[in-house]
C-alpha cells in the first residue's frame, strides 16, 4: 500500500461533540503515523483553538486552518508555509456603515492577531465578552491585514450584507454564512479552500492525489472530500457531504468513528 495523507477536519470529525480527542483516537492516529503516513488537521479553526489539540496528537507537521487560508508548522519553519489576507482598510470601510448593513459585532483574526469591535453579550457564541482596549478594532490596533473575518449580523440584513459584501468586494472576498440559529457569517480570500492547503501538502510530501484520505462531516468539508482519492464522511455528517463522499464511517464523532475506520483501513 502507498503511504498516504490522511487529512482530518476537527469539530465534528476529530473530537466529539464535547470537542474532546479521545485516547483511542489519539493511540490509532500514532499507530497510523508509525506505519510512514501522513495525518494532517485540515480545519475551519483559527490557530488559538487548534495548538493545543494538534499538540495532544502529537504532531509536528504543518496544519491547515481558517479553511485553507493559513497553512503553518507550530513547531518549526514549513517550506511551504503560506496565507492569503484581506485588506484592513474593507474591515474599517465595513465598520464605517455597521448600521446600514447590518452589523453587531466583528471578530478579525489572523495567526497571531485577534481583535474585536466590540464585546459580545454572553448568549451570542464564538464572539468575546470581555475585550481590554487593545483587543477592540482601531486604527492603532489592527496594524496589520487579516486573514478571517466573522460576523454576527442582524438576521433581518443578513443578506444586505451579503450583498453588500459581493458588489463591493465580490472579486477578491468569499462569504460564507454558518449553519445553525445565529446569523453568522465568515468572510476570507475568494478561491481559498481546504484544497488549498491539502494541495500545499500534497507537494510537500511527494504524494499523488489519489493517496489522500480526507475525512469531514461539514459543508466546508466539502472541496477536500470531492478532491481526495478517498473521501470519507463522517456518519454524523450533513446529507449533502455523505452523499458526495466515496465512503462514511460507520460509527459517528462521539463514538470514535474516524479511529474505528482507521482501525480498519490500516489494519491496526
Amino acid at each position: 500500500m502507498n503511504k498516504k495523507l490522511i487529512a482530518i477536519d476537527l469539530d465534528g470529525t476529530t473530537l466529539n461533540n464535547n470537542s474532546e480527542i479521545s485516547q483511542e483516537t489519539i493511540n490509532v492516529i500514532q499507530k497510523v503515523i508509525s506505519k510512514g503516513n501522513m495525518v494532517n488537521i485540515v480545519t475551519g479553526r483559527p490557530p488559538r483553538l487548534v495548538e493545543h489539540l494538534y499538540n495532544q496528537l502529537g504532531f509536528n507537521n504543518p496544519m491547515i486552518t481558517f479553511n485553507g487560508s493559513l497553512g503553518y508548522n507550530p513547531t518549526s519553519v514549513w517550506s511551504e508555509a503560506y496565507q492569503y489576507n484581506i485588506d484592513k482598510n474593507i474591515v474599517f470601510e465595513s465598520l464605517n456603515k455597521s448600521k446600514e448593513i447590518g452589523i453587531n459585532l466583528m471578530t478579525v483574526e489572523g495567526k497571531d492577531l485577534f481583535l474585536a469591535n466590540k464585546s459580545a453579550d454572553e448568549s451570542v457564541g464564538f464572539f468575546p465578552t470581555n475585550l481590554s482596549k487593545d483587543e477592540i478594532i482601531s486604527k492603532d490596533t489592527l496594524t496589520e491585514n487579516p486573514i478571517c473575518l466573522t460576523l454576527h449580523v442582524d438576521k433581518q440584513k443578513k443578506e444586505t450584507f451579503i450583498n453588500y459584501v459581493k458588489q463591493n468586494y465580490g472579486d477578491i472576498l468569499e462569504v460564507s454564512p454558518w449553519g445553525g440559529k445565529d446569523p453568522i457569517i465568515e468572510v476570507a480570500a475568494k478561491g481559498v479552500s481546504k484544497v488549498t492547503g491539502i494541495e500545499k501538502l500534497v507537494n510537500y510530501y511527494g504524494i499523488k492525489q489519489n493517496d489522500v484520505i480526507a475525512f469531514g462531516d461539514e459543508f466546508n468539508d466539502e472541496s477536500m472530500i470531492k478532491y481526495a482519492g478517498l473521501g470519507v464522511a463522517m456518519k454524523n455528517g450533513q446529507p449533502k457531504i455523505k452523499e458526495i463522499a466515496d465512503d462514511v464511517t460507520k460509527f459517528d464523532n462521539n463514538h470514535n468513528g474516524l479511529a474505528e475506520y482507521l482501525k480498519e483501513y490500516f489494519k491496526i
